[in-house]
């Protein structure tokens, strides 16, 4: 779906926390971001209002104004962290988790807990920037995308 008002963010659709743990990510942003292709995604703490969960990749993040968050944090670049296991750095934490070629990526107990997530939550997938796509969980933009008259894919 594109706005859900004219000049408002983009939505790509929900995406839903399954018993197994699993979230499926909306096809149309995993096609923008290309983020199967490395087969692993960096996952970082949401905003305040929206909270949830950002993703993005290496090729996008390393080249950016935000690529001194992986090469001072070598660990987290090289995958050498556990995976599903939070950095803090300026403000914002930070992990990795591998995602399937098909766009599922597997959360564990302690990343729920860790963003405040729950199974069965629907979170709403949300063009950032070019570097990140935010997987929304809380705020405005939610409560407006369960008021849409619209339909929004649930994935």
């Amino acid at each position: 779906m594109p706005q859900m008002n004219k000049g408002g963010k983009f939505i790509f659709g929900k995406s839903l926390i399954r018993n197994d743990l699993t979230i499926h990510l909306p096809a149309q942003a995993l096609t923008e971001y290309n983020a199967t292709v490395e087969e692993k995604v960096y996952l970082f703490t949401g905003s305040k209002v929206t909270g949830g969960f950002c993703v993005t990749r290496k090729e996008l993040l390393e080249p950016s104004k935000l690529g001194h968050i992986l090469t001072d944090n070598p660990a987290l670049q090289s995958y050498q962290t556990a995976e599903g296991e939070f950095i803090k750095y300026k403000g914002r934490s930070y992990c990795w988790v591998n995602i399937s070629k098909n766009g599922i990526i597997q959360l564990n107990q302690q990343i729920l807990d860790f963003l405040n997530l729950n199974v069965g939550m629907e979170l709403l997938s949300i063009r950032s920037s070019d570097i990140a796509f935010t997987m929304g969980a809380t705020g405005p933009l939610l409560e407006r995308a369960d008021n849409y008259e619209g339909e929004i894919p649930l994935y």
